[in-house]
């Protein structure tokens, strides 16, 4: 278990092994989320321009057209 301590001005170093779990240098910016049980999930947060290509399509382009063709297909399916 890894631990650091607060200092009066509410300030703490994270540790070098949290550091490199999360992938976070100098400069990088990171999001507190309070959970309903009183536990807090410590995430590095991305710059848009880094979600570039996240979710590829390795096949030809398709136009919009054929995107809503698509969805009426699946929603008489569902």
């Amino acid at each position: 278990m890894t631990e650091s301590t607060i200092t009066i001005k509410g300030q703490t170093t994270l540790p070098k092994s949290v550091r490199e779990a999360l992938e976070i240098g100098p400069g990088d910016r990171l999001r507190y989320v309070i959970l309903d049980d009183g536990q807090v999930r410590l995430m590095r947060t991305r710059p848009v321009a880094e979600l570039a290509g996240m979710l590829r399509h390795d096949g030809p382009p398709v136009t919009l057209e054929q995107m809503d063709e698509a969805i009426a297909a699946a929603a008489r399916k569902a």
